[in-house]
């Protein structure tokens, strides 16, 4: 009785990164509505409700997986979190459950800050409302830092020395040094594709 208890109270701590840990896939508008909920309770961020919804709540992707389609999205012109939409809501449901989450995404905001911009144009110059706008870019600053060390995890877990040493220098390379972000994405994708498939080949042998 013991041995069967320890395991299943330790669950809901572990990090949903193993495929066990997937949910059946939604419907279209339990799509679209999730997303929609994402886009209101991030507003200004939806990166972190985005990948608390998707991997913590929902579990319809596993950590890897998500870090995976966003890796993806962030080398896609546009958006990253509306590239993500569209590529995570079409893995799910195809070109009808893309279309679902991008409209999830898109539609709450869009009507939101066209009402919060006739607003502004009236009330823009008002020092309290400056203040206002000042503390919460400072918080969407920390929610993005805590959704980056979230999205660190699974990498951190593994150990991949090779891994975290690119990563490394990718952000001394652009965060850092300042050089032009296409030039370093130029290097760092072909050299980090390179590493993955070599990594892989290894273990498979």
């Amino acid at each position: 009785m013991s041995t069967d208890s320890a395991p299943a109270a330790q669950e809901p701590d572990q990090e949903p990164d193993v495929p066990a840990a997937h949910a059946p896939p939604p419907g279209l508008l339990a799509l679209c509505l999730a997303f929609a909920r994402m886009s209101l309770a991030g507003f200004g961020g939806v990166l972190v409700f985005a990948r608390h919804a998707i991997v913590d709540r929902h579990r319809w992707m596993t950590a890897d997986e998500f870090n995976e389609t966003f890796a993806l999205c962030h080398f896609l012109p546009g958006p990253n979190i509306v590239n993500l939409s569209m590529v995570f809501g079409s893995r799910l449901r195809g070109i009808a459950g893309g279309v679902a989450a991008f409209t999830g995404l898109l539609l709450p905001p869009t009507l939101i800050m066209t009402l919060l911009a006739i607003i502004y144009a009236r009330l823009g110059d008002v020092e309290v409302l400056r203040r206002i706008l000042a503390g919460i870019a400072c918080a969407a600053v920390g929610l993005l830092i805590a959704v980056v060390f979230r999205m660190m995890t699974p990498l951190l877990k593994r150990m991949d020395v090779v891994v975290l040493i690119l990563m490394v220098g990718v952000f001394v390379a652009i965060g850092v040094l300042r050089l032009p972000l296409q030039a370093v994405l130029l290097v760092a994708m072909p050299l980090s594709i390179g590493v993955t498939f070599l990594m892989r080949r290894k273990v498979a042998a």
